[in-house]
């Protein structure tokens, strides 16, 4: 029996609870959006999010103006470099640390104990981690690495070089710079050679550990920059590093080894040389131009004539004499109107003629510095995840707006999504796809209860009973809304609610979960117009997509057919078998599967506010020696 018979005479009751607040229809798709939209801060396995805890009831009054806020940014504080103590690696009756058991030492062994006095009054800044990893390193394995004789060896040189050329990966050159030893000379005493090439020899280690550390895991903790970011460590043995460098002549393989090494990031390192050796753009328009018919601006002469350039065929024979005879002009007339909405709908936008940025973008790019910035931080954000992103694997780009599944290189489908507004940003995270929910139930998260819902029903107590909702306690049993004192709580209120399925359900026909701490997951949803828009931050943080049948069949593995037949009967879940990563991403910068790297609009400020993390880690580690 179809679930939707049981529960027929919800969807009257619903409707009449719209009626009743008299909510006229233009306002009432904005009602919780209706109550559908994305749910933030629940439990995205069960259907049900336990309640919090019972706490004492407020004063009344007490609560009206109490709210669940959304994660925050933090003002980003990078680690203080520390002095490298060598205190640890000086002649001692009985050494403080073991020699590493598999420690042999070379010819240079003697020359390297008689040099460790030269570090006494050596003033080498690092990160916490990397000082400590020196002096664990070098008291195991008293002896040089980038030392040979009396000068610097191969695998020094090669390191240097890797080190110089950070710049290619988008990294800073001056945070890994070595002064290399000159060619010893005559009037330098051996004691004084001695003493430079050890302080060389712990100057290089330092800083091919912080790049090693800033190759696989990125420059910045990209968890302290905003609750709205969520990665696991990457952690890097460090000494490990050290042994490995010290029994190898392959350092440049090596070095390079530790940065992401999927096609993605081979791609953004392409463009960002292209970019680098490139001109800046001829024509710049004012990336934030705002112009309706009728209104004027010097900037849309530029505009048109990069329009009248890049005309095909079709367009021209249709647009040519309109652009010939109005391309100099600072009005825009009507005229030109068409022409501005074939070439917003040929970019794949919804075409209404107003010229915006995202028009401007389509048309003028962006500029070379802009693009450039983005390269790098796409880099950067990359080193956050795993170096192989896997396959098959969904990738969801919030600032593109879509869900790709990739699968084998191909990608076998591509869908429009809409995510989080800027009040309800969606988290930027990676997990593993585990289930399906055909027909599902939506458990109200308590932000949307406290923030969207409790002002409403502190008036009308029984709208959840009417508007097809369930309420329980904390200890799972049904209670009427209508019983309910809404007026008596804040923030914590120790009840759940939970939308049943039907065609009006926030979460549409089906949800994808991937379990995690911010709730997030992709689902259908009923208002379907919302895909026609260009700019889709509308929801309270899941990802809706336009697509969900064909997202549900590729994750199981199946076809649409079968998952039209699935929702034919009712509510079921179905578990994911196959391990699949989700990427719910945000990068202003991303290539295609063709390596054409494409850019988009930093709809939640968050490359920005990443510069800035990079400005604060720069400032640390500027006056390093």
């Amino acid at each position: 029996m179809n679930v939707f018979a049981n529960r027929a005479a919800v969807m009257p009751l619903a409707v009449a609870a719209a009626l009743a607040f008299a909510v006229p229809q233009a306002s009432a798709q904005g009602l919780f959006d209706m109550l559908f939209g994305g749910g933030v801060r629940h439990n995205p396995e069960g259907e049900f999010p336990p309640p919090p805890k019972y706490k004492p009831k407020p004063k009344p009054g007490t609560g009206g103006g109490t709210r669940i806020s959304s994660p925050s940014y933090y003002t980003y504080k990078a680690d203080r470099l520390v002095r490298v103590d060598f205190t640890a690696l000086m002649p001692k009756p009985q050494p403080s640390a073991p020699q590493d058991a598999a420690f042999v030492p070379s010819v240079t062994g003697n020359a390297f104990a008689e040099a460790i006095a030269g570090l006494g009054d050596y003033e080498l800044y690092a990160e916490p981690d990397v000082a400590k990893a020196l002096t664990a390193y070098y008291s195991a394995n008293p002896d040089f690495i980038w030392v040979s004789g009396t000068a610097p060896n191969s695998r020094a040189q090669d390191a240097v070089r890797v080190l110089g050329e950070a710049a290619s990966y988008g990294l800073t050159p001056a945070d890994y710079t070595v002064d290399v030893p000159a060619a010893a000379t005559s009037s330098a005493t051996p004691d004084e050679r001695l003493k430079e090439l050890v302080r060389f020899e712990m100057a290089l280690s330092a800083r091919v550990l912080r790049y090693a550390h800033d190759a696989q895991s990125g420059r910045v903790d990209p968890n302290r920059m905003t609750g709205y970011y969520d990665f696991p460590p990457k952690p890097l043995d460090m000494e490990g590093v050290l042994k490995t460098l010290a029994h190898t002549q392959e350092v440049r393989t090596y070095l390079e080894s530790r940065h992401p090494q999927n096609p993605e990031y081979q791609a953004l390192r392409v463009e960002l040389e292209a970019l680098q050796a490139s001109e800046e753009n001829e024509i710049v328009v004012d990336p934030k131009l705002l112009l309706k018919p009728g209104e004027t601006s010097p900037e849309l002469p530029k505009l048109l004539t990069l329009i009248a350039r890049n005309l095909d065929d079709e367009m021209g024979g249709e647009f040519g004499e309109v652009l010939a005879r109005l391309g100099k002009s600072e009005i825009y007339d009507p005229e030109l109107v068409p022409v501005i909405k074939a070439v917003q709908k040929r970019a794949g936008m919804k075409g209404d003629g107003v010229i915006g940025p995202r028009t401007v973008a389509s048309l003028a790019g962006t500029s070379k510095a802009d693009k450039i910035g983005k390269v790098e931080v796409a880099l950067e954000e990359l080193r956050w995840l795993p170096s192989d992103l896997g396959s098959p694997r969904v990738f969801i780009n919030q600032p593109a707006f879509t869900a790709s599944y990739i699968d084998n290189g191909e990608v076998k489908l591509k869908t429009r999504v809409v995510i989080g507004r800027t009040t309800n940003q969606t988290a930027f995270f990676y997990k593993e796809i585990k289930q399906v929910d055909f027909h599902p139930y939506w458990g109200v998260p308590q932000s949307i209860i406290v923030n969207e819902m409790l002002p409403r029903l502190r008036n009308d107590p029984g709208y959840l009973d009417r508007a097809g909702y369930e309420v329980t306690d904390s200890r799972g049993r049904r209670v009427p809304s209508s019983a309910v004192n809404w007026g008596g709580y804040g923030a914590n209120i120790p009840y759940s609610v939970r939308q049943l399925p039907s065609e009006a359900n926030a979460l549409g026909e089906l949800k994808i979960l991937f379990p995690n701490k911010h709730a997030i997951y992709m689902h259908d949803t009923p208002q379907k117009s919302f895909f026609e828009r260009d700019m889709r931050a509308l929801s309270h943080g899941c990802v809706r997509l336009q697509d969900p049948r064909g997202m549900a069949a590729a994750v199981l593995g199946t076809s649409v057919d079968y998952v039209v037949e699935k929702l034919k009967h009712g509510h079921s879940t179905e578990n994911v078998t196959r391990t699949i990563p989700v990427y719910v991403a945000y990068f202003t910068a991303w290539p295609d599967m063709s390596g054409n790297v494409e850019y988009f609009g930093d709809v939640y400020d968050r490359d920005t506010r990443l510069m800035q993390a990079l400005d604060a880690t720069e400032a640390v580690r500027s006056p390093a020696s």
